[in-house]
């Protein structure tokens, strides 16, 4: 398509399936794509970072999506680029509990990833998550299945995929402490929100907000950033 007349660019944003571009036996696809039609960022949907979950979605394992992010990083290196993936992540999906919503929250965590907008799980007509979803069974195994239906429990795994906005932590908080994760409460580098306390100073300057201490790390932590590790986007600004 490059050799058309008047075609300068031909990119693509998303839609590549990257479990069936780790099967292919060289890597001309990917050269191809990430030299000539890639436009600095590419969406991919690796959807959830739990096995178990992946399992109940039909999608590989997340093994083989870490390594399509270390082959797409090594190819980028190669041609002398920076571009970055955008990962199309789900909350709540049938077998998805709140520990695995965690998990998936450790992970954003520690590729210092902070997605602006996430997909909570929406039942469609003709798929097997659906059938789950209504029937709280896996129609292969017939064996029950977790479901998040309650509006708390959907916010939950929701607002654990944007820990970083200051606005969620409350229920972050919640969600944690539901899961006995008060280790992930705290100022510790590995904490996913800061404690819901105020020093002593804070308390004066700001007498409306006095708490209660409340459980969680408040062992301080330190660490530069890694922006852009692991093949993302650099973090921007708070949301």
């Amino acid at each position: 398509m490059r050799e058309l007349p008047r075609v300068k660019k031909v990119f693509v944003r998303s839609g590549v399936r990257y479990d069936y571009a780790m099967l292919d036996r060289d890597d001309t696809f990917l050269h191809e794509l990430i030299e000539h039609h890639v436009s600095g960022q590419l969406k991919v949907a690796p959807e959830h970072v739990s096995d178990r979950v992946l399992k109940y979605m039909n999608k590989p394992p997340h093994a083989v999506y870490e390594r399509f992010v270390q082959k797409y990083e090594a190819i980028n290196k190669s041609l002398g680029m920076r571009q970055f993936l955008v990962p199309y992540l789900i909350s709540s999906h049938p077998g998805s509990n709140i520990h695995d919503a965690i998990e998936l929250a450790q992970y954003l965590k520690e590729k210092n990833y902070r997605p602006e907008q996430v997909q909570d799980f929406y039942p469609t007509p003709g798929t097997a998550s659906t059938c789950m979803y209504h029937t709280g069974l896996d129609p292969v195994t017939m064996q029950p299945v977790f479901v998040a239906k309650t509006r708390e429990e959907k916010a939950m795994q929701r607002v654990l995929m944007q820990c970083h906005i200051r606005r969620n932590w409350p229920l972050v908080r919640k969600a944690l402490r539901s899961a006995d994760r008060e280790d992930l409460i705290g100022s510790g580098r590995n904490c996913l929100v800061p404690p819901d306390y105020l020093s002593p100073d804070e308390q004066r300057a700001n007498p409306a907000r006095r708490t209660q201490p409340h459980g969680g790390n408040a062992s301080r932590g330190g660490g530069k950033s890694n922006a852009g590790k692991g093949g993302y986007p650099p973090r921007r600004g708070r949301g």
